[in-house]
């Protein structure tokens, strides 16, 4: 049995994210919340609340107990990108790229 939790449109690229989500993944669920928690990226901040989402979902809906969960799948991926301009030099517009992020996961019993 697995559950999942997913959070979309993030103001993080996942290009950021990515790196983070190889930490954890294939770990232990306290093991993961440990490592998240004491990384000092932004992108960790995100990863550790879906994260607890995951574990809350496989609490309550499917009625698992929370040590005996592994971090089975970890994703982060392109969501739309958000496109501003900024003043450039002689009269030109430079392009700003807003990335988002849709991250993912899943936890499973061992």
């Amino acid at each position: 049995m697995e559950a999942k939790a997913l959070a979309k449109y993030i103001r993080i690229s996942p290009r950021k994210i990515k790196p983070i989500a190889d930490l954890v993944r294939g770990k232990s669920v306290d093991e993961a919340k440990a490592i998240l928690k004491f990384t000092p990226r932004k992108g960790a901040g995100y990863l550790l609340k879906v994260l607890e989402s995951a574990i809350a979902n496989a609490e309550n809906n499917h009625e698992l107990n929370s040590d005996n969960l592994i971090v089975s799948e970890v994703f982060a991926n392109q969501g739309p990108t958000m496109k501003r301009f900024k003043a450039g030099s002689m009269g030109r517009a430079n392009p700003i790229l807003h990335r988002t992020s849709h991250i993912g996961v899943v936890v499973k019993e061992k």
